[in-house]
C-alpha cells in the first residue's frame, strides 16, 4: 500500500517548516518542538492521545471539510494529531459519517503505531 497521496496531502495542508510523522492510516502526529527521534516521539503522543475510549475527550472529535485538498481532516482532543479522510473511503460524506470514519482511524493508529514517513524540517 503506498502513501505517497496522504503525504502529499499532508505537505499541501501542513506549514512548510513544520516537522510531522505520518501513520500508516492516514494519522498525522504534527511535531510543535520536533527533538530527538521525531518517529518515537510522535509515537509517544499517539500512544497516549490515539486511541479513542467513548465517553471521555478521547473520543471527542470534529471534521474540517478541505479547501485546499479533497476530503477531510478529523481532529481529536490533542491539537497536533489530525486524521486525513480521502472522498473516496466512504460513499457517504455526511459529517458525523466521515467524522467516525476519521476517529476510527486514529483509533487503528493509536493502537497499530506503524510510522510510514517522516517530514524533518528542522535546520
Amino acid at each position: 500500500m503506498t502513501h505517497t497521496p496522504a503525504i502529499e496531502t499532508w505537505r499541501t495542508l501542513l506549514d512548510p517548516a513544520k516537522s510531522w510523522v505520518l501513520f500508516g492510516h492516514d494519522t498525522c502526529v504534527i511535531l510543535v518542538r520536533p527533538d530527538g527521534d521525531l518517529a518515537d516521539q510522535a509515537t509517544t503522543l499517539l500512544r497516549e492521545y490515539g486511541p479513542v475510549h467513548p465517553g471521555t475527550p478521547a473520543g471527542d472529535f470534529d471534521t474540517i471539510e478541505l479547501r485546499d485538498a479533497p476530503g477531510w481532516v478529523v481532529t481529536g482532543h490533542h491539537p497536533d494529531i489530525l486524521t486525513y479522510v480521502a472522498p473516496d473511503e466512504l460513499d457517504d460524506h455526511d459529517h458525523l459519517v466521515v467524522g467516525l470514519h476519521g476517529r476510527s482511524k486514529r483509533d487503528q493508529d493509536g493502537h497499530d503505531l506503524a510510522v510510514v514517513h517522516v517530514e524533518d524540517k528542522r535546520a
